[in-house]
């Protein structure tokens, strides 16, 4: 029996009788700890050495491209939001799904949040990756590979936390404020209408998305090809040689896109997750809670992780893999556990389905890691598919393009089965809402899982800025190092965003 989904004046145990700041109490709660950590982490960010003046200048210039790309299109997406917004505002008001007339400016508010706060999370990400590809050519310089990727993955660090605090504060904060104002509605009612106008905050998210991730994907492909082209093809000199103008260019779009546009995607799935889990609950006051606590859990799950990332001077590439494995499975054990001491609260007069929605949690955290490793399986370059590529350049460029086409093509096999069994299995389990609370679950770690893509972008970038300063071999020998792992993790980043945008739609 459902006994939360009752009119007030039903059960009145906790925590059936919970009212709405005391649903989001712990997610917000965590969201200030993300802040926090975000501070923290700037400022230990800002302990390390910018190097000489030449690479300074060299990464400014790279800053100063993906403030104006960036300030472009956030100009064209403000003329967008504004539209969208009054669409909104006319047609709820007029049509209000609860028969409130304020439901157009509730959904409308909700959308210009969603979208703000998602724009925030990448142009503050953008920042801060701009800032740290710098420090980690010096770290590499005058450190050593392990000192340098702790300066990348703390960059990247920064856009993971910031993601996952702004959203689910908004989420959170929105949630609260759109059950005020609704008169003798019942308890379930108020949910059930703050969740629907909840819709409009990541129809927000979603559109910033569009934008973020398709004009910077666009952006930086176009912009890697062609320096590509006009360097190593035409005239024969190595990648990012300062010689080579497109090479800024080309950093500026490693950031606006696998930065910028990677953190807009995750944003808008992280926040979608937890509002369709919600929305699904259907008023039951302990399901509405579930998502946002586990969500919460994640978020102090992923500040330890961040702390148990580390390696050696002299480290292969399996064991910077390794390295980055330890913060993402240390989040996900301890959310795992977090998730059982919450299940276990919210549903103990009902343990049988709480557990039941403990396994999809479970199921969701697993698939999303077992994406990764298939992903990493394909894409390191310390396994076969990788080193079959390069083998088949013997023969020419032909045979590259079809071994690449053919293990690109197999590769998509096995995230596919992946996803397919977490749905069936989850949907046996506790139906829609079971697949929904799966997705909670896959992205309850997100604050490290997108620390290890966003770190790719700011190696990447302190590979170029080394070459582009003309530093010793050696230097450009261990920001490579970093930057093969990077490609790895942006890989894994998008694998794991398709995979979570799946269970979310």
């Amino acid at each position: 029996m459902n006994i939360c989904a009752l009119s007030s004046g039903g059960n009145t145990e906790f925590p059936c009788n919970a009212d709405a700041i005391t649903i989001v109490s712990l997610s917000l709660a965590a969201s200030g700890l993300a802040m926090i950590m975000v501070l923290f982490l700037m400022i230990r960010l800002k302990k390390a050495d910018r190097g000489n003046e030449l690479m300074n200048n060299i990464s400014e210039k790279i800053a100063s491209g993906a403030r104006a790309f960036l300030t472009t299109e956030y100009k064209y997406f403000a003329g967008f939001c504004v539209f969208v917004f009054a669409v909104l505002l006319i047609v709820y008001t007029i049509i209000p799904p609860s028969g409130n007339k304020t439901d157009g400016i509730r959904i409308g508010g909700c959308f210009l949040a969603g979208a703000l706060l998602s724009a925030g999370a990448g142009w503050k990400g953008m920042v801060v990756a701009t800032d740290a590809n710098v420090r980690t050519t010096q770290a590499a310089d005058k450190d050593g590979l392990a000192v340098a990727l702790r300066v990348a993955f703390t960059g990247g660090a920064v856009m993971g936390f910031t993601v996952v605090g702004l959203g689910l504060f908004g989420v959170s904060l929105f949630f609260f404020l759109m059950t005020l104002g609704r008169g003798n509605a019942t308890e379930k009612d108020v949910y059930v209408w703050a969740v629907d106008s909840l819709a409009g905050f990541g129809f927000g998210a979603s559109s910033i998305a569009l934008f973020a991730r398709v004009a910077g994907g666009i952006y930086t492909k176009a912009a890697d090809v062609g320096a590509d082209l006009v360097g190593k093809v035409e005239n024969d000199i190595p990648e990012d040689d300062p010689r080579n103008p497109a090479v800024i260019a080309d950093n500026v779009g490693d950031n606006v896109g696998d930065v910028a546009g990677m953190g807009a995607d995750l944003f808008e799935s992280f926040v979608g997750s937890i509002i369709a889990a919600a929305t699904l609950a259907n008023g039951d006051t302990a399901k509405i809670m579930l998502p946002f606590w586990v969500a919460g859990a994640g978020i102090f799950s992923s500040v330890i992780g961040y702390f148990a990332v580390g390696t050696k001077d002299g480290a292969s590439q399996k064991d910077l893999l390794r390295a980055l494995h330890k913060g993402t499975i240390t989040s996900s054990i301890l959310v795992l556990a977090c998730c059982a001491v919450i299940v276990n609260f919210l549903f103990e007069r009902r343990s049988g389905e709480g557990w039941e929605l403990f396994a999809c949690i479970a199921i969701g955290l697993v698939a999303g890691i077992l994406i990764g490793q298939a992903t990493e399986y394909f894409t390191a370059y310390e396994y076969y598919p990788t080193q079959s590529i390069t083998n088949s350049g013997v023969t020419g460029p032909a045979t590259v393009i079809i071994q690449g086409l053919g293990i690109g093509m197999i590769s998509c096999v096995f995230p596919v089965l992946i996803i397919v069994a977490t749905i069936l299995s989850c949907n046996a389990l506790s139906g829609e809402y079971g697949i929904a609370i799966a997705a909670v679950g896959m992205l309850a770690t997100l604050g490290v899982t997108l620390a290890t893509d966003a770190y790719g972008p700011v190696a990447d970038n302190a590979g170029g800025i080394a070459e582009m300063a003309e530093l010793d071999a050696r230097v450009r020998d261990t920001t490579d190092s970093l930057d093969a792992l990077g490609n790895t993790t942006a890989a894994t980043g998008k694998g794991f965003a398709i995979g979570s945008a799946v269970l979310t739609s």
